[in-house]
């Protein structure tokens, strides 16, 4: 790999010429300018790229320490923007603002599951994102069976989700309901938060969860069959429904802890 030498630009200079020019109507001042310059490890200059990046938004408390936390099991709302594209207003942010569990809960939860601030979007909006993104891997399998099936038109409600990053323990080869019976302080998800959380997992971190397991989650078709997802592999992420008397190996349940 060839790294990129100190005198390689990347901005025209039309570009460097309109970004002084914006930031001196936003009161950039010399001083301030010079701070910049003079910040140790150029880490003034890192923090405004970060800052745009992000979409001028700024982590709460709370979702400050969740991330120390969670690390990189954490898909909060700078991911979101940077990802999916999403441009949260105040009201967004506002129901985001604290993270719904105890740094205890959490702590238990670091290893074993994706902590995500779920946005209003369907399975059909995060697919139609992936189709635009110039990334060499595939996020989804070429179907088009639920492209008019109503739980993937849902686009739910925000907030936050702590989900399984794998099946809940020996719930394959189980029928829905005796996987049902398995959960304690958790709750089986609805098909657009499991989307959001694998394919933003990947899209993040390069981590493909459910590649070789389905999941199913709490929707169902319209011939009344419920929704499951997984074969997460270099194809795509599958979507398929099945009889809740099913059982296989490959099908577990998919789970997110009750806030």
């Amino acid at each position: 790999m060839v790294s990129r030498g100190t005198d390689e630009r990347t901005l025209s200079v039309h570009n460097e010429h309109e970004f002084l020019l914006k930031m001196e109507k936003a009161e950039l001042t010399s001083s301030l300018a010079q701070r910049v310059v003079d910040s140790k490890g150029n880490d003034l200059a890192k923090k405004v790229v970060r800052l745009i990046e992000n979409g001028g938004f700024e982590p709460s408390t709370s979702q400050k320490r969740a991330r120390e936390i969670m690390g990189r099991n954490m898909f909060g709302v700078e991911e979101a923007i940077r990802h999916f594209g999403v441009n949260p207003g105040r009201r967004e942010l506002a129901l985001l603002a604290e993270v719904p569990w105890s740094e205890e809960v959490i702590t238990v939860h670091k290893d074993t599951h994706i902590l995500i601030a779920v946005f209003s979007l369907s399975v059909l909006d995060v697919r139609g994102i992936a189709k635009k993104l110039a990334d060499p891997e595939i996020l989804f399998y070429n179907q088009d069976w639920y492209d008019k099936q109503a739980f993937a038109e849902d686009r739910g409600e925000i907030g936050w989700q702590l989900v399984r990053k794998t099946p809940i323990a020996n719930s394959t080869n189980k029928s829905w309901n005796e996987q049902q019976a398995l959960l304690k302080d958790e709750e089986t998800p609805t098909a657009r938060i499991v989307v959001q959380t694998v394919v933003g997992h990947f899209l993040a971190t390069g981590e493909r969860l459910f590649e070789k397991i389905w999941v199913r989650c709490s929707d169902l078709d319209s011939g009344g069959d419920r929704v499951c997802l997984g074969g997460f592999d270099a194809q795509g992420l599958s979507v398929g429904s099945y009889w809740d008397g099913t059982r296989c190996v490959d099908f577990g349940l998919s789970a997110s802890r009750k806030s």
